[in-house]
């Protein structure tokens, strides 16, 4: 698992690349942790995770967004973006979907 953390214009984009797995999610959660405190650092910036690189999550990963959307609170609002169709049946069967939103891209900058 990659991490990739880029600023435009009023946002932070992560992008994770790889699976978030076992061996893999304490990594991904430090990175979204580190994310979410830059984004409240800096004002309250949108979070928007890319998703369109990540190949799969297991329940760690899951329990990592959890965690990261806890630290947020009301400061940071944190998007996925652009799930394959894997990670869309994940995120729907677990109900991520309700508790983020999700978009088909990451898009420019609002």
């Amino acid at each position: 698992m990659e991490w990739q953390l880029e600023r435009d214009a009023g946002r932070l984009v992560g992008r994770p690349r790889g699976r978030v797995d076992e061996t893999t999610w304490e990594a991904f959660s430090a990175a979204l942790t580190a994310a979410v405190r830059e984004a409240a650092a800096a004002g309250g910036l949108l979070l928007v995770v890319d998703f369109s690189g990540l190949d799969y999550m297991s329940s760690r990963g899951l329990r990592a967004l959890t965690m990261a959307k806890r630290e947020a609170g009301d400061a940071v609002k944190i998007t996925l973006a652009a799930p394959n169709a894997r990670m869309r049946e994940i995120l729907a069967i677990s109900r991520y979907d309700k508790l983020f939103d999700v978009i088909d891209a990451v898009g420019p900058a609002a």
